[in-house]
């Protein structure tokens, strides 16, 4: 069922139908970050944080720390396998465990060496690991773990560790961005392959948006077309990760996966977005500059300006879509068929079968909430 601005709270309306509790495990950067950054200290540039206005006035309508006028893309995921909007990982109030978590920090990388305003990837595993245990404790060894295995391991990160590398060196030779692009994919892939040995084995991957033909990018560099070594970049990380997943699928038993195509289904609607009933794909409705591409948005010391309507625009700030384009591009990732996203949609995924039924007892547990004390730091 399609999703509106407009649409009820009410999960029932379009949940998946399934024999067993779904839950989710959501990690990556501000694309898929509910608020984490709320909880940590990132640059006194607040690039990475979004908990002032305008941002959430769509839809909550205050600011939630999403880089968003409204919902992101694991809202409406969850939306659809019936499961409650993320509250951050990191909130230090009680959480359902038991339906997943969101761990996705701002300005996350694949690179621990990368990041300086978000928890990297390999944290936000760490963070997963210790949820694992807390379930076990909660359901026993043999549900949680069945409860693992069928859940959705869904993924986007890389496009910071790819903005940063372009910043820090224009000059860089081709053997110098492949070696990167191999050793961030090689970062994405071991990190799989810790989250498949507590269990997991259904991962859905986003691949790396079109970083070059952002607002934020074609303000930065001054171009009034892409910046072609950030798309090149995009471009070479989404085929590797092509690989990658397939190479997971032949070494590892019982993965299965599904990878959406973010960077062409965006791109499209950065190109031509009067064909999605947009009038503006070039230009965000937050910000400040030619593009409104600067990282002002919502700022209290520098101006900017906001549109009227974020519906009519394809990105709400310098490098974020609105609710209006997520609501979009999740019907795609939901339902979408394999030129949009392959070898399955989140759907199909989401309905393969574990070998075994979850106990009933979960059904009596998911109303209760986990009682557990998370930290607002990282090592």
């Amino acid at each position: 069922m399609a999703l509106s601005n407009s649409q009820s709270d009410d999960k029932t309306n379009y949940r998946v139908q399934t024999k067993k509790q779904i839950a989710m495990f959501v990690f990556g950067d501000s694309v898929f970050d509910p608020g984490n950054n709320n909880y940590i200290n990132t640059s006194t540039s607040g690039i990475g944080k979004a908990d002032f206005p305008p941002y959430g006035e769509t839809f909550f309508p205050k600011p939630t720390g999403r880089h968003c006028d409204g919902r992101i893309l694991p809202d409406f995921a969850a939306a659809y396998a019936g499961l409650p909007y993320w509250r951050p990982y990191l909130d230090p109030n009680n959480h359902n465990f038991i339906v997943g978590a969101n761990f996705a920090s701002a300005g996350a990388c694949a690179l621990v060496e990368d990041d300086e305003d978000g928890i990297p990837l390999e944290v936000q595993i760490d963070y997963f690991k210790k949820v694992s245990n807390l379930l076990k404790e909660q359901l026993g060894e043999a549900e949680a773990e069945e409860l693992l295995k069928g859940a959705i391991y869904y993924s986007s990160i890389g496009g910071v560790d790819y903005t940063t590398f372009i910043y820090e060196d224009s000059n860089v030779t081709e053997s110098q961005i492949q070696d990167f692009v191999n050793i961030v994919v090689g970062n994405i892939t071991n990190g799989v392959k810790e989250i498949y040995k507590v269990g997991g084995r259904k991962f859905a991957f986003q691949n790396v948006a079109p970083i070059g033909c952002v607002p934020g990018s074609k303000q930065s560099y001054n171009t009034t077309g892409c910046v072609e070594s950030l798309q090149t970049l995009a471009t070479m990380h989404n085929s590797a990760l092509n690989f990658a997943a397939e190479d997971l699928a032949s070494e590892l038993p019982g993965f299965k996966y599904l990878i959406f195509d973010f960077f062409n289904t965006l791109m499209d609607r950065t190109e031509n977005p009067s064909k999605y009933g947009f009038k503006e794909g070039d230009v965000a409705c937050c910000g400040s500059g030619e593009y409104r591409g600067s990282a002002t948005c919502g700022s209290l010391t520098s101006p900017y300006e906001l549109c009227s309507n974020p519906n009519e625009y394809v990105y709400f700030d310098l490098a974020h879509a609105t609710e209006a384009c997520n609501i979009q591009l999740i019907e795609l990732l939901w339902n979408g068929t394999t030129n949009v996203t392959w070898p399955l949609n989140l759907r199909q995924l989401i309905e393969l079968e574990s070998e075994t039924e979850i106990s009933s007892n979960i059904d009596r547990l998911i109303d209760e909430p986990v009682a557990v004390s998370v930290s607002n730091t990282y090592e």
